[in-house]
C-alpha cells in the first residue's frame, strides 16, 4: 500500500487517469466515430440541381450505415445574381432531407462545395473569400440564416460542415474565414457541431481550433491521388499515370498522411474524414486494397468517414466500372464486393 501512494504521488500511475480522460471523439452527445455514411450529390452542382431522394436515406440505413454528407452549390438556393436571396422553395428541399434523416436515423451534414467567393472546382468566383470582405459576410450570412433555420434540430441529427476543401489561401485568411463563421453560427445556435475542412484541400490539421466548443475537424481519403482519382477526367495528367497498384508495404503512406491528424486527435480535437473512395477507372481489386488499408487506419484512429459517392463513380450503386460483376438492386447496378468491405467496418 504504501509503495502504490508513492506512485500515486509521484504521478506514475497513469493509466486511470487516462481511461477516465475525455474521448476526442465524442462531442456534446454525439459519438462522431460511429459517423459511416456516404455523401449524396443532388445540390452538388447548379446544374444537377434537384430534390434529395428519401430512398436513399432509407437504403443506407437499411445496409447498416447512419451518416449522409450533402455537398451544396449555393446557387442552387440563391437568386441568380443576388447571393443574399433565398429560394424558399429549394430551402423546403434541404428541410425534407434533414426530415428524412430524422425517419430513418441518419445524422444529415450540410456543405457548401461551392461558397460565395470560392470553390475548388471550376468555374472559379468572381469574388474571392479569402480576400473580399463582401463574399465573406455573404458565407457568413448563409450559415447564420441556416443556423436559425435549423436551431430547433438536436445537433445529434444535423452538422454543418462549413466549406468543402479550402485552398489557394494564406494560413491567416484561412484562419479568418473560419473562425468569423464558427462564431456567428454559435451566437445563432450554441449547440450546433460545426465541421472544419483542414486547409490545403483537406490535409492540414489546424490546432487553433481547439479553443471551440462543437467544432470538428475533418480530413479527407484520397491519398495517394494517383490510386484515388486514376484517369480521372477533371484530374489533368491522369490519364498519362501508371496503372496503380496496391500492397501492405505502402501503407505507411497513409499513415503519414494521417500523424497529423491522429496527433491532433491526442491533444482533444475531434476529426472525421468527410470524403473519401476511389474512382472507377482504377483496377477492382486495387480500390478494394487501398480503401481495405485505409479503413484499417481510422478504425484505429477512431475516426468515421463518408465515401463520396453512394450512387455514382465512386460508390457502391451505379459506379460504372467495367470490372465488377453487378448485382441488381432496386433497380441499381450494386458493387457488392465493395459494400460488404464497408460493412466489415461499420462499428469500431
Amino acid at each position: 500500500m504504501k509503495t502504490m501512494l508513492k506512485f500515486l504521488a509521484a504521478g506514475l500511475l497513469a493509466l486511470p487517469l487516462i481511461a477516465g480522460a475525455a474521448d476526442a471523439q465524442k462531442i456534446g452527445n454525439v459519438d462522431t466515430s460511429r459517423w459511416r455514411g456516404f455523401n449524396l450529390l443532388e445540390k452538388f452542382t447548379l446544374r444537377g440541381n434537384a430534390p434529395f431522394k428519401e430512398d436513399d436515406f432509407k437504403w443506407i440505413a437499411e445496409l447498416g450505415f447512419n451518416f449522409v454528407r450533402l455537398p451544396m452549390d449555393y446557387r442552387c438556393y440563391t437568386e441568380a445574381g443576388d447571393w443574399l436571396k433565398f429560394k424558399e422553395p429549394v430551402l423546403k428541399e434541404i428541410d425534407q432531407a434533414i426530415e428524412f434523416g430524422e425517419k430513418h436515423g441518419i445524422h444529415v451534414c450540410l456543405n457548401l462545395h461551392r461558397a460565395p467567393g470560392f470553390c475548388i472546382n471550376p468555374p472559379a468566383e468572381a469574388t474571392d473569400l479569402w480576400k473580399d470582405d463582401a463574399a465573406l459576410e455573404a458565407f457568413v450570412a448563409h450559415w447564420v440564416m441556416f443556423a436559425k433555420r435549423y436551431r430547433h434540430v438536436p445537433p445529434e441529427r444535423l452538422s454543418f460542415n462549413l466549406l468543402n476543401e479550402p485552398t489557394r489561401n494564406t494560413r491567416e485568411s484561412y484562419l479568418k474565414v473560419n473562425s468569423r463563421t464558427i462564431e456567428a453560427i454559435q451566437w445563432a445556435d450554441p449547440r450546433r457541431l460545426i465541421v472544419v475542412d483542414g486547409n490545403n484541400v483537406g490535409s492540414d490539421a489546424i490546432s487553433e481550433f481547439l479553443k471551440y466548443s462543437n467544432v470538428i475537424q475533418a480530413t479527407r481519403g484520397y491519398h495517394p491521388g494517383t490510386v484515388s482519382h486514376y484517369k480521372a477526367n477533371w484530374v489533368g495528367g491522369s490519364d498519362k499515370w501508371p496503372e496503380p497498384t496496391w500492397s501492405p508495404a505502402k501503407n505507411q503512406t497513409l499513415v503519414n498522411y494521417l500523424k497529423p491528424w491522429v496527433d491532433l486527435s491526442a491533444k482533444g480535437g475531434t476529426v472525421f474524414v468527410g470524403e473519401w473512395g476511389c474512382f472507377n477507372k482504377t483496377p477492382h481489386p486495387v480500390a478494394l486494397a487501398w480503401m481495405k488499408a485505409w479503413l484499417e487506419q481510422w478504425k484505429q484512429a477512431r475516426f468515421g468517414w463518408a465515401l463520396w459517392n453512394f450512387r455514382g463513380s465512386f460508390g457502391i450503386l451505379d459506379s460504372g466500372r467495367a470490372d465488377v460483376q453487378y448485382e441488381d438492386w432496386h433497380g441499381h447496378k450494386l458493387d457488392r464486393e465493395m459494400l460488404k468491405l464497408l460493412q466489415e467496418y461499420q462499428r469500431d
